[in-house]
């Protein structure tokens, strides 16, 4: 983690071990515009680029990124594919800024090259074979049934999380994802896709040792059968997020015990799954009436849109 980085998360007293650098030169450029009464106006992108990604000699996947923590997006996203088991042994994460690539080595041939030597064998081809992965595990894994959340949490780390200086405020077109515990926030990723910002956190917690199990996992994306069972994957028993639910999900919550919380802004939310791991210990009427929600567009405030019009 650079001292960018560290600051960065300390900010504001929130304690977030790592969070986003809006400031890094590299994620997000000024373009030049109009707006739709014609005069010109300059604003803040957020850049995405190419990441092709390796495991051993084989070449797995092209994923598009705001290009921070590529080996914790590499790392994460074959553990949450099912493509790398917990257990396997990472000898090494090699990282190529030029050609844009990174190679995750393991000590011996990881379980979906086995597997994808015996589909390209039987059938000649190895497609159509991701979501059977994704669900190999899913049944297996029981969540932690003594976790619990309460709504006072809740509020806290909304709250906290909208405070978070980030590249959602500077130039939207971004998700973010939070790894909580209790009332605190600790990892806050963001990337262009939601995917990807699940990924690195799962990556982090795979570096640092960390368990899923004692955790909460926020995000701004909907709550999906992917985003479901991702979390599941990481053994996190609590998924909240600001946005809505598909049919989906809310099924595959409930059959893995998933507490699921969406539409979650300000003193609001909704609980499809897992209704039982919440207290409601939140005093409503001696909290601020009147609270501003985030925008439901992705944009950020008007203010924090980077938006400046040309004298």
């Amino acid at each position: 983690m650079s001292d960018r980085q560290e600051s960065a998360g300390r900010e504001g007293g929130t304690g977030f071990v790592l969070a986003p650098d809006p400031d890094d030169p590299g994620l997000t450029r000024r373009v030049e515009g109009c707006d739709q009464h014609g005069q010109p106006l300059s604003l803040n992108v957020v850049v995405e680029r190419p990441l092709t990604l390796y495991l051993n000699g084989t070449e797995v996947v092209t994923l598009m990124t705001i290009g921070d923590h590529p080996e914790l997006l590499a790392l994460g996203f074959l553990l949450n594919q099912n493509m790398l088991a917990a257990d396997d042994a990472v000898t090494a994460i090699e990282h190529d800024a030029e050609l844009d690539v990174v190679v995750v080595r393991t000590r011996s041939e990881s379980t979906y090259e086995q597997k994808l030597k015996r589909r390209i064998r039987t059938s000649g081809c190895a497609q159509g074979t991701i979501f059977a992965d994704l669900m190999e595990r899913f049944d297996d894994i029981r969540l932690d049934a003594a976790a619990e959340l309460r709504s006072s949490w809740l509020h806290s780390l909304l709250q906290q999380i909208s405070r978070q200086p980030s590249l959602y405020q500077k130039a939207g077109a971004i998700h973010g994802c939070v790894l909580c515990q209790r009332d605190r926030p600790l990892v806050y990723m963001e990337d262009v896709g939601r995917h990807n910002a699940v990924d690195k956190i799962a990556g982090y917690m795979q570096q640092q040792g960390l368990g899923g199990r004692d955790k909460i996992f926020y995000t701004t994306g909907r709550l999906t059968s992917e985003m479901v069972i991702k979390t599941v994957h990481m053994e996190i028993p609590i998924l909240v997020s600001r946005s809505g639910f598909t049919a989906w999900g809310v099924e595959l919550a409930r059959r893995a015990g998933l507490t699921l919380i969406g539409r979650a802004k300000g003193q609001r939310f909704v609980v499809l799954a897992g209704g039982e791991r919440l207290r409601y210990d939140l005093d409503l009427d001696s909290t601020a009436s009147g609270e501003h929600d985030e925008p439901a567009d992705g944009q950020g405030s008007r203010r924090n849109r980077g938006i400046a019009r040309k004298r």
